[in-house]
């Protein structure tokens, strides 16, 4: 909630945030489980059990409305989705939501859902190559991307593809001025007043 209130207080237009189905709840996190133990971790951090962890309903109440939600759904549970879809029902919100995820089969079960922008995540080159056969000739209305997969060239094909494109992760202010440069829209950082306050200045 912290880092939410960083991010209005600097006016970003948009928060991300990682949602995982765990025992039937929603939970906001970027940590991911071992299994079915409650151990918490990412690469080089772990985290106690003990954790608190935010629910998506605590997110939708405490969300400025002037900042738009980018809901990242992790996982292959179609139920995420699913409870996705009525906790927005349930809180409805006057601004737009984004949601995105590299599980495309999550963003069908969204498709229809009033004031939802679907964003299709994309990791690696095999996952692009299936963006390009399975969307070939459909405009998307976001993709969001690893930035070791991009260069100008792959930006631009990537506009003609979709309204709006993103990139991550962006941690440093070279980085981010090099994708604003090729066209990239949207910069994803973990360390994002740094960077905003860098590319501000």
């Amino acid at each position: 909630m912290q880092r939410l209130q960083a991010a209005t207080a600097l006016n970003l237009p948009l928060a991300e945030a990682d949602l995982h189905l765990y025992r039937g709840r929603i939970e906001v996190r970027h940590l991911k489980t071992v299994g079915p133990l409650p151990i918490l971790w990412d690469r080089w951090e772990l985290a106690s059990p003990r954790t608190p962890r935010l629910s998506l309903d605590e997110l939708l109440r405490a969300v400025d409305p002037a900042t738009e939600l980018m809901l990242d759904l992790k996982g292959h549970d179609r139920r995420l989705a699913q409870r996705v879809a009525q906790a927005l029902a349930a809180a409805p919100r006057s601004g737009r939501i984004t949601i995105c995820s590299q599980n495309w089969r999550l963003l069908d079960a969204l498709r229809g859902v009033p004031s939802v922008r679907l964003v299709h995540s994309v990791g690696s080159r095999r996952q692009l190559r299936a963006l390009r056969r399975r969307f070939a000739g459909r405009r998307l209305d976001g993709i969001s991307i690893h930035r070791d997969l991009l260069d100008a060239g792959q930006v631009r094909d990537l506009h003609e593809r979709a309204d709006l494109v993103m990139s991550w992760p962006v941690e440093t202010p070279d980085v981010a001025r090099r994708l604003a440069g090729w066209g990239v829209d949207g910069l994803i950082s973990r360390d994002f007043e740094r960077v905003a306050r860098a590319i501000a200045a």
